[in-house]
C-alpha cells in the first residue's frame, strides 16, 4: 500500500468515526472468515460495519478525528464496529457472537466523545433495543389517554344511567308532576287598624263567705259579747 492508498485508508476510516453514534473495538484472534462473515450480517441488522485495519493507520484516523481516546485500544490484533444506528443492538450482537463462539475479547470504544470501558461495552449489550425502548414509550404515552378515555366512558355511562332514573320517576319530560301551588300569602290586616282598648280589669269584690281578717273577729267578738 502506497502512501496515497494509505492517506484515502486514513480518510475513509476518519469519516467512518466521525460519523458512527458508537465504536467498539474488539480482539478478534481466532476468528475464522465464515465467523468473521456470519459477524459482519449480525451487525448490518443494527447498521453497524466490522472493519480491521492496521492499528498504525487506525490512530492517524483517529487524530484527524478527534477521537484519541481510541488510540488507546490499537494494541494487537483490532476491530473497530462503526455503529450508526442502534449502538445497544450492536453491542448485543457482538456479545453474542462472543458468547456462542468463545472469541471476540471487549476492549474499549468511543461514545458520545467519550471512552468507553469493556464493562460499559458489557452494559450497553444488556440494554433493551431501541425498538423496544420505542415500544415502551408509546406504551408510557398511551396509558394516560386510555385511563382518560375510561374515565371518559365511565362518566357518560353514569350520566346516562342517572338521567333514565330521573325519567322513570316522571321529573323530567311531559309526565313531570305538577308543582304544589303554593299557599296565598294571608292579607295582612290594614295599618290602619288598632288594636281594641283593654277594658279596665273590675275590681274583684270579696267573697261573701270568705272568712274575716284576724282584726275584725276580735272587733265582732265585743260587739256579741255587747
Amino acid at each position: 500500500m502506497d502512501r496515497t492508498q494509505k492517506a484515502a485508508v486514513i480518510d475513509e476510516v476518519a469519516q467512518q468515526i466521525q460519523e458512527a453514534e458508537a465504536i467498539y473495538a474488539v480482539d478478534y484472534r481466532g476468528a475464522s472468515v465464515p465467523q468473521a462473515a456470519e459477524l459482519r450480517a449480525r451487525l448490518r441488522e443494527a447498521d453497524a460495519t466490522f472493519r480491521v485495519v492496521k492499528n498504525t493507520l487506525t490512530e492517524r484516523a483517529a487524530e484527524q478525528a478527534g477521537a484519541e481516546g481510541l488510540k488507546a485500544y490499537l494494541d494487537g490484533p483490532t476491530a473497530l464496529t462503526f455503529v450508526r444506528g442502534d449502538a445497544a443492538a450492536a453491542a448485543k450482537a457482538l456479545a453474542d457472537f462472543r458468547r456462542a463462539s468463545g472469541l471476540l475479547e471487549f476492549k474499549g470504544g468511543w461514545m458520545n466523545s467519550e471512552a468507553l470501558s469493556p464493562e460499559q461495552m458489557d452494559a450497553i449489550a444488556r440494554l433493551p433495543s431501541r425498538e423496544v425502548l420505542y415500544g415502551r414509550l408509546v406504551g408510557m404515552v398511551a396509558s394516560p389517554l386510555t385511563g382518560l378515555a375510561s374515565a371518559l366512558n365511565g362518566l357518560i355511562g353514569g350520566l346516562a344511567r342517572q338521567l333514565s332514573q330521573i325519567a322513570e320517576q316522571g321529573l323530567v319530560g311531559g309526565d313531570a308532576p305538577a308543582p304544589a301551588a303554593e299557599a296565598a300569602p294571608a292579607e295582612e290586616a290594614p295599618a290602619a287598624e288598632e288594636a281594641a282598648p283593654e277594658e279596665p280589669a273590675a275590681e274583684a269584690a270579696p267573697a261573701e263567705d270568705s272568712p274575716p281578717a284576724e282584726g275584725d273577729t276580735d272587733s265582732q267578738t265585743e260587739t256579741e259579747k255587747e
